[in-house]
């Protein structure tokens, strides 16, 4: 079987042509779709990208949600030899454009209204993009096609040509890009190849435990590395089937329908499922409550026996059958053989309140440069405050300085477009700086212990750059230091500091009372008109990097008080030590 993205794909719907491979829901009824019928779509599709012109090696930016007609897109354009790169549906019209020109895109894929707008606003600075196909609105403006406008251009096209650029394809061949933040702000897209895409899916889904029919939810982002892992090549190597999320809000209702055998979640995610059975549970009283604390303290008491390399404990079963299963099957996990999560820390108080229900989540550590590999806790085998051990097949060590590093076989080719920075990431003997500091115990399990680069990871999984933020938010009058904060946490915030000489200006600007920054920094008026400059510099960026919170201190940054080096550099740590109460008051009763 050629390892190729395609060919995987090939050998699939040959073993399972009339199973589902697809399920969207319309009018309140899921619809399938056959792996033949998923397979005839892409064909067709990349057909009609052929007919606009679509060559080899030129790119295909996708802006839309997670849908049928997200994937098939990414199958047609792989297909073609071309190379598809996902975006963030939340990426504002200048992150769009830099993506779709940095990926050398000729077509762009939008769904709706909105995200069509993005890119017409940007089209003039996009001389390569010839077509824009939009899946889900239509529109008069030139060159945008709908869906079945595209696959009506396919017919013109014959399949053999098709074959023919399938059949050229080799295991080395770059198949998708995907764009991650990085400290300069501008985003790096990590080349994918064929084999990194199809060495991952088959060790993702043995890992898992996957079996051909197994159910599958997808609802993060298609554009992340990890979602595509699940959603295309996990699936296609396996023949699983995907149920595409109505939206997050209707997450937990899809859950129900679907109750997937794997699910894949960011900290953000399980910690609102908490909440929201902790304030069920908060109501029990009398028989009730004594049953739920006896249960979960069987269930914690089973994730202390995994870990020690145990059984279940004498009455797990009881507390199954009374507790657990009626828990897992509310939430639409009864089903559910591994659940996991990655992209982020998750808090050890999230760990232990899901083990109460029975249901133990497993922790994995992955990047883009590795396709969302490099360590995981095998099925049942876990250590709490670890990451896991690494993937069967790959190595992990610790560098001289503490640094983590990855090698194996998704390991990426290097960053498009960027040799500079391909080489301070990728060694030549195959490692991956990862950018964490971390330490390995006797038996392999992983722990990081610090973050070596300065990216925000937040409880949702999203990276973000706070230099880039920082940069964007100096501009404000009057702003002399900014510190974003957000790491670990649901948002991201930042703490201000005022420059004496150039405040005139903003209390002129503010319309304020106040005579010096230390007054400016409790003032009302002050602060209701730095909220509109923090607003207008948020419109720069993506909702999820937008400033949501913030607070100016009464004193500037200095060497002195120990936030910056002797190069005026911020450091995090101290700026983090020292402002703990402030930026704890920026987060209360989220």
């Amino acid at each position: 079987m050629s390892k190729t993205v395609f060919g995987v794909f090939n050998a699939t719907v040959d073993k399972h042509p009339d199973a589902i491979a697809l399920n969207t829901k319309r009018d309140g009824q899921w619809q399938g779709v056959t792996w033949q019928q998923y397979r005839d779509t892409a064909r067709k599709a990349a057909r009609g990208m052929m007919a606009l012109g679509l060559q080899p090696k030129e790119g295909v930016g996708i802006l839309a949600g997670n849908s049928e007609e997200w994937l098939f897109s990414y199958m047609a354009s792989v297909a073609c030899g071309a190379v598809p790169a996902g975006l963030y549906t939340t990426s504002s019209a200048d992150q769009a454009h830099y993506v779709l020109e940095h990926s050398d895109s000729t077509i762009a894929i939008v769904d709706t209204q909105e995200q069509l707008d993005k890119v017409l606003a940007v089209r003039d600075r996009l001389p390569k993009l010839k077509a824009i196909v939009a899946t889900h609105t239509t529109s008069d403006a030139d060159g945008v096609l709908t869906w079945d406008e595209l696959l009506a251009k396919g017919d013109a096209v014959d399949d053999a040509d098709l074959q023919a650029r399938i059949d050229a394809q080799s295991t080395d061949d770059i198949a998708t890009l995907i764009y991650t933040s990085g400290t300069t702000g501008n985003p790096k897209g990590v080349m994918m190849s064929h084999r990194n895409l199809t060495w991952v899916g088959v060790a993702a889904a043995d890992s898992f435990d996957m079996d051909a029919g197994n159910d599958l939810i997808s609802y993060l982002p298609l554009c992340h590395i990890a979602e595509q892992n699940l959603s295309i090549h996990c699936a296609i190597g396996m023949g699983t089937t995907i149920w595409f999320a109505e939206s997050i809000d209707k997450l937990g209702d899809n859950l129900k329908d679907v109750r997937p055998h794997i699910f894949l979640a960011v900290p953000r995610v399980w910690e609102k499922i908490q909440a929201k059975i902790a304030a069920g549970m908060a109501d029990a009283t009398g028989i009730k409550k004594k049953l739920l604390d006896w249960a979960t303290g069987v269930g914690r008491q089973y994730a202390d026996n995994l870990e020690a390399g145990k059984g279940k404990p004498a009455l797990y079963g009881l507390a199954d059958k009374l507790v657990f299963s009626k828990a897992q099957a509310a939430l639409g996990l009864d089903r559910c053989t591994y659940a996991a999560t990655g992209a982020a820390p998750i808090s050890q108080g999230t760990l232990d309140f899901f083990a109460g229900l029975g249901i133990i989540i497993h922790e994995l550590y992955g990047q883009s440069e590795t396709t969302g590999a490099g360590t995981m806790m095998q099925p049942g085998k876990i250590r709490r405050g670890t990451i896991g051990q690494a993937y069967p097949g790959t190595e992990v060590r610790i560098a001289e300085d503490g640094e983590i590093m990855l090698r194996g076989e998704y390991v990426s080719p290097g960053y498009h477009k960027n040799p500079e920075a391909t080489a301070d990431t990728f060694t030549k003997d195959g490692w991956v700086h990862t950018g964490d500091v971390g330490e390995i115990d006797g038996d392999g399990f992983v722990k990081i212990t610090d973050r070596k680069k300065e990216l925000i990871i937040t409880a949702g999984g999203e990276n973000i750059s706070p230099s880039a933020l920082e940069a964007e938010l100096m501009s404000i009058p009057g702003v002399s230091q900014v510190a974003a904060i957000g790491d670990k946490r649901k948002f991201v915030s930042a703490l201000f500091t005022l420059d004496p000489e150039t405040f005139p200006a903003a209390k002129k600007a503010s319309g304020t009372s106040a005579t010096t920054p230390r007054e400016a920094a409790k003032d009302d008026t002050f602060n209701k008109w730095f909220e509109g400059q923090i607003a207008e510099v948020n419109k720069r960026f993506a909702r999820v990097q937008t400033i949501k919170k913030f607070t100016i201190l009464p004193e500037d940054f200095s060497v002195d008080g120990g936030e910056l080096t002797p190069t005026m550099k911020k450091k995090r740590r101290v700026i983090h030590d020292k402002y703990e109460s402030q930026i704890e008051d920026m987060y209360a009763g989220t």
